[in-house]
């Protein structure tokens, strides 16, 4: 296992890997040790055939308070095309979490803030501690947003929504959060992990090649159309239809006991 600085990689059960971000004197900044920390773990992740589920969470009061703004504002005479070049490879770095086949759900245990926020949007499932706080004030700090803030709020809330918290920049409380849609569930904050995890543990014990095919195909916006929903599905079901593990969750379904997924 590599080392990992700002970052914490463990497996608290079968199946799970938790991330946590692991910078809490600086309420989980995205530092360059943590994104390259980042980029080993989901390499490690991606590569490991036990992984069926991937949670992201915050150490501390915080889930992720965005990215270091202190080199953004250390570089004014930096040219347009060096920045670019800088954000593009700091965006790539943490969007590489959707790169993995299987499931990611973002625990929300504080405030997410900017690319922090990002971060959590990139999971496919966020739920939010109570008292979390959520917003993208990039324009309120003088720039445009960045770390496809624009693409993935409005897949997540819809336009209408995204356009209000892109334009206003304001941050709004978890249970507005979840009005919008922004996160699925609002729990309280003790022993919030371990109930985020406990849904990992659902996720997990469920069969991994349907899984990972239906979030391959619920990605972006989905289908184009109905016929083409059709199309997939009339391919992706008979896929699994052709697995063990059907044959497994219909035995396991008349013998009332929980199946035994293996992934083949």
């Amino acid at each position: 296992m590599p080392e990992l600085p700002h970052l914490r990689l463990e497996r608290p059960g079968d199946g799970i890997a938790l991330l946590t971000l692991d910078n809490p004197g600086q309420r989980n900044a995205m530092s360059d040790e943590m994104t390259s920390s980042w980029v080993r773990a989901v390499d490690e992740l991606a590569g490991d055939p036990t992984v069926r589920v991937v949670v992201v969470t915050g150490e501390g009061p915080a889930f992720c308070s965005g990215g270091n703004t202190s080199w953004i504002a250390s570089e004014p005479d930096a040219t347009v095309d060096e920045l670019r070049t800088r954000m593009l490879a700091f965006y790539r770095a943490w969007l590489s979490i959707r790169r993995l086949e299987v499931p990611t759900i973002a625990a929300v245990n504080g405030h997410a803030i900017g690319a922090g926020l990002c971060v959590a949007l990139a999971c496919d499932i966020r739920y939010a501690a109570a008292g979390a706080k959520l917003g993208v004030p990039f324009v309120k700090l003088g720039m445009h947003p960045g770390m496809a803030a624009t693409y993935l709020l409005p897949d997540v809330v819809g336009r209408a929504h995204a356009r209000d918290l892109l334009l206003t920049g304001r941050t709004v409380a978890a249970d507005e959060a979840l009005q919008l849609g922004l996160v699925s569930r609002v729990l309280a904050p003790e022993g919030f992990l371990e109930e985020v995890l406990s849904t990992a543990a659902d996720v997990a014990a469920t069969a991994p090649v349907p899984s990972r095919l239906t979030k391959a195909m619920l990605a972006g916006s989905g289908h184009r159309d109905l016929d083409a929903c059709l199309q997939w599905e009339g391919l992706a079901q008979p896929v699994t239809l052709a697995t063990e593990d059907l044959q497994e969750g219909i035995r396991a379904a008349r013998a009332r006991r929980a199946p035994h997924f293996r992934g083949r």
